[in-house]
């Protein structure tokens, strides 16, 4: 039976954000800052004037739902949803409702349920984070925490504190839909800046090659993808975390395979519904 404390750092990591995110909470990430190369981007006057970036977005829309089986080694541990649930008004901008989900199946909830729900509201025009929730319930822990993003003073406020950051910084959930809207290519290297559970660092994504991928939801021409960045713990720069995004305009997540200390875990697609794009 694998270990608990093993299995809470595994799930955690799917909750927020299959494919492209686990690395941020299997480890503890030291903090960086960097500038992010922004691509595929014009300028659009906010109407007050203070936020300026347009990213155009074919890669997904309203009501789009991803659905994967949390593997270890060969025992399943649970499924995993990601959905662009609505899109809603905050700050005057509208904004892509998105809710990540991660339960426990029913042979792991007899010893350690995990029930937890994490959700982004991230900006439909420039592609930004504006606020991250993040409800936990694993096994006897219980965790409920908030935090929002000034992006006109490019500031987080979280818990009593107020953190500065760079412009147009993501959340660990809405970093992954911003990498997606991005035309990766083979050779590419996509850097982005993140802040997550109170420490704000730069994610680089380096696109290795493609490869055909064939995962219950069907076989996939894909992209190969590593996210990396400095840390310690589980996790090296070297690079242990693969994902296999598709290599079309939806850039959608297909598998995700990490080597850990022990054994290795896999995130595959079993299901997905497409979104419906919007214009702005």
């Amino acid at each position: 039976m694998p270990d608990k404390n093993l299995f809470q750092k595994f799930l955690l990591s799917i909750v927020v954000g299959v494919g492209l995110l686990p690395i941020f909470y299997f480890v503890s990430v030291e903090v960086g800052i960097a500038e992010a190369a922004l691509t595929a981007e014009t300028e659009m006057a906010d109407a007050d004037g203070v936020i300026g970036r347009y990213v155009e977005n074919v890669a997904f829309g309203i009501e789009e739902k991803l659905s994967f089986d949390i593997n270890y080694g060969f025992i399943n541990a649970g499924t995993a949803t990601l959905e662009v649930a609505n899109l809603v008004e905050y700050e005057n901008r509208p904004c892509y409702q998105i809710v990540s989900r991660a339960n426990s199946n029913s042979f792991f909830s007899t010893f350690y349920k995990v029930d937890d729900r994490v959700e982004s509201l991230m900006d439909a025009i420039g592609m930004f984070s504006w606020r991250f929730e993040k409800k936990l319930s694993e096994g006897s822990y219980r965790s409920h925490r908030i935090y929002t993003f000034d992006q006109r003073n490019q500031v987080v406020h979280y818990k009593s504190d107020t953190i500065s950051v760079a412009e147009y910084v993501q959340d660990a959930l809405s970093v992954l839909y911003y990498v997606r809207t991005q035309d990766l290519k083979v050779g590419d290297t996509v850097y982005v800046d993140n802040f997550t559970d109170g420490k704000h660092y730069p994610l680089k994504v380096v696109v290795h090659k493609r490869e055909t991928m064939t995962v219950e939801a069907g076989t996939f021409d894909c992209l190969l993808v590593e996210p990396m960045t400095r840390s310690v713990g589980l996790f090296k720069q070297s690079g242990k975390l693969k994902v296999w995004v598709t290599d079309d305009r939806l850039k959608m997540p297909v598998l995700m395979k990490s080597k850990v200390v022990v054994g290795s875990i896999s995130a595959e697609l079993t299901d997905y519904q497409l979104g419906e794009l919007e214009a702005f």
